[in-house]
């Protein structure tokens, strides 16, 4: 057995700098129908097409009047609803009831609220005074003709979802989903549903690998499971990268007799790295094979999850042109004393939460690499420099925020 590591150990800051650079270029741009684009990445900066509202428009239901008119009772001509497409020209002394929604008619300023007025034999009087521009939409209050609606590199959300159908697009460029393709390796991994005998594991890191990629916007496909056969492995790893953008393998990257990853993916691509100072998940490799990205994952489970969010999802959230593609830091204290890794930065998991006005973390925890309880209910990863001190109660920490703070 090889007693050391043939490949240089790397910081975390020189890893992500590399996975940066090779995965710097998103992939191809598609047209999608407006409906369908919640999520994805926007590809091309989209303008208001003309300004909205196009005509003033009555906030309340009420009544339309000239403000010029004074306070004085007015004859009711009409009435107009929003979507009656009806148009009408106000003279001096007139007035139309008005639902909210519905342009104004020419020559009227301002609608007054139903429950200001009386309208008794079609003639309108109301209480209190008028001002011109009360309780009507102006022109172009919600966008301008030519205004950037939404920029290139947004994640489109379902209110974008609303902008873009109702500026009337049929179509909207956005960038592929990455497919990325999932391959667990080992002899002693078996499918959740299947028995497993002494000394074998069930294969937890592919689908949980599997339901991150999606979680992160990509198409994930699965390779099923490559036990310690080289010609296997490199079998399923070339059957990978015939189709997917990026491949991802979970096992098979440590120092063993038949861990077979690095070796494979030196021979067919070029390794950029293969260990990182980083706990959990040393072992982590990065390699590419001609446009396609590869990364090696450790076997353990907590070790596969945290690499992946730190190294492996900002690639693929940059893949689809994500203009903001890291999780959010933030500065933590700690509500409890933590000790760290002498000798590497760890990202212990933990639950991030407002207190007092001020966000305080809690670790989940034994922080264990196979102790995928760990990961249950984690909302953010701390960031631990190494040191040899216990950290206090209250100390300041970085945390990667990956769910969401309650």
């Amino acid at each position: 057995m090889q007693r050391e590591s043939a490949w240089p150990m790397v910081s975390v800051a020189e890893a992500l700098q590399v996975v940066s650079h090779i995965s710097r270029t998103p992939l191809s741009i598609e047209m999608i129908a407006p409906h369908r684009t919640s999520g994805r990445v926007l590809a091309e900066t989209v303008v208001a097409p003309a300004d909205m509202p196009a005509e003033p428009r009555a906030t309340v239901d009420g009544y339309a009047i000239r403000t010029s008119d004074g306070d004085v009772p007015r004859q009711v001509i009409a009435e107009l609803t929003a979507g009656g497409g009806e148009r009408l020209t106000l003279a001096p002394g007139q007035a139309t009831r008005i639902m909210t929604g519905a342009p104004l008619p020419a020559g009227a300023d301002a609608a007054v609220m139903v429950e200001r007025t009386q309208e008794v034999d079609g003639v309108l009087t109301y209480q209190g005074t008028v001002r011109p521009g009360e309780c009507v939409l102006p022109i172009g209050s919600d966008m301008r003709c030519d205004d950037v609606i939404i920029p290139t590199g947004a994640t489109l959300l379902p209110g974008d979802v609303g902008l873009l159908t109702n500026i009337g697009l049929s179509h909207v460029a956005v960038y592929r989903r990455p497919i990325v393709a999932v391959l667990s390796t080992g002899d002693e991994v078996y499918e959740y549903d299947e028995p497993v005998p002494y000394g074998g594991v069930r294969d937890s890191n592919r689908h949980a690998l599997m339901s991150a990629i999606e979680s992160a916007g990509c198409e994930a496909r699965s390779l099923g499971i490559a036990r310690d056969d080289q010609a296997l492995q490199r079998h399923k790893i070339m059957e990978g990268l015939s189709y997917a953008d990026v491949l991802i393998t979970s096992g098979g990257v440590s120092m063993g007799t038949k861990d077979f990853i690095k070796p494979l993916l030196a021979e067919i691509g070029t390794v950029h790295f293969g260990r990182i100072a980083f706990k959990p998940g040393k072992p982590t490799m990065c390699a590419t094979v001609g446009e396609r990205i590869m990364f090696g994952l450790p076997g353990n489970p907590v070790s596969s999850l945290v690499s992946f969010e730190v190294f492996v999802r900002p690639a693929l959230r940059r893949l689809q042109g994500d203009a903001t593609p890291e999780r959010p830091c933030v500065p933590v204290h700690l509500a409890e004393s933590i000790k760290p890794s002498p000798d590497r930065p760890e990202y212990q998991r933990a639950i991030v939460r407002w207190q007092d006005g001020r966000l305080v973390a809690s670790t989940t925890g034994a922080q264990g690499s196979s102790r995928l309880l760990s990961l249950r209910a984690a909302n953010a990863l701390l960031v631990i420099a190494p040191g040899d001190e216990r950290l206090a109660v209250g100390s300041m920490v970085d945390a990667l925020i990956v769910g969401e703070v309650r």
